[in-house]
């Protein structure tokens, strides 16, 4: 998907939410169990009752790499079934992979020709060289991770070198590797004044906000952070919407609060 379908989507649909689809066997409702594949079932019901309000979805990787092969294949069936909605839903690969050249070259054939995500979450330690082979695929995108929302951010993030935090470095020395077309950042809900500092280093790019909901990040507030000419966010909510409910109306009540999560981001569409 390109920069300009990733932005008429958000403005026909008057949203940016992404729904994070960390699907675990154990969270679930008991009922789909006795399907053939529960974390499809479960992932492929949650699409439905959503792919009208959501601009993106996220599997995270972890959950489905702890299964095995069961779960490999859940996230292809996943990833497949969403790619029939190419043109209403951007997808994301939560996999925050990054390691020397050959090794990523060989993460981002995984991900981009194999499983056909629109992008993938890349870690940055290692600099320049272990993210470009993920920058070599025409219309995929890197999100780099830059602030995370998680509490041990602040363990090295937010170590300052000369006046600079070790996160706007990254920020800023990404943006020589690529422009806004193809270079997304990770910037966690739970930190809104950073996110506004963040915006004038990073003018034109996309931010993938996760820590709405579950974290307590506040998505009127970090629109009114980061918003830009484009829309600009994709604001994750995972567990608050797929897991709305552990019965059989776990479809309705998803949707529900996809659509209550949406709701502040159209003053700003």
């Amino acid at each position: 998907m390109t920069l300009e379908q990733l932005t008429a989507l958000i403005r026909r649909k008057r949203s940016m939410l992404c729904v994070g689809l960390d699907t675990d066997i154990n969270l679930i409702p008991k009922h789909l169990l006795t399907e053939e594949d529960p974390i499809f079932s479960f992932n492929k019901t949650i699409i439905d009752a959503t792919i009208d309000i959501a601009v993106a979805y996220k599997p995270n990787i972890a959950f489905y790499e702890a299964m095995g092969i069961k779960g490999w294949q859940s996230l292809e069936k996943t990833i497949n079934y969403l790619n029939q909605f190419k043109d209403e839903a951007f997808t994301i690969a939560d996999a925050k992979r990054g390691d020397i050249g050959n090794t990523s070259k060989m993460y981002a054939k995984s991900f981009f020709e194999w499983l056909d995500f629109d992008s993938v979450t890349v870690a940055p330690y290692m600099g320049e060289d272990s993210v470009m082979p993920f920058l070599e695929y025409k219309d995929k995108w890197v999100i780099l991770l830059g602030l995370t929302s998680n509490k041990g951010s602040k363990d090295f993030q937010f170590t300052e070198s000369e006046g600079t935090r070790l996160y706007e470095k990254v920020i800023t020395k990404a943006q020589q590797w690529c422009g806004p077309d193809r270079l997304m950042y990770v910037v966690g809900a739970t930190h809104p004044a950073e996110l506004r500092e963040i915006r004038k280093l990073a003018p034109d790019h996309f931010f993938l906000v996760p820590g709405v909901g579950a974290q307590g990040g506040d998505v009127k507030e970090i629109c009114e952070a980061g918003v830009n000419s484009r829309g600009g966010l994709l604001i994750n909510s995972a567990r608050q919407i797929i897991y709305a409910s552990g019965g059989t109306d776990f479809a309705e009540k998803a949707r529900e609060v996809a659509i209550s999560t949406c709701e502040p981001m159209k003053a700003f569409l």
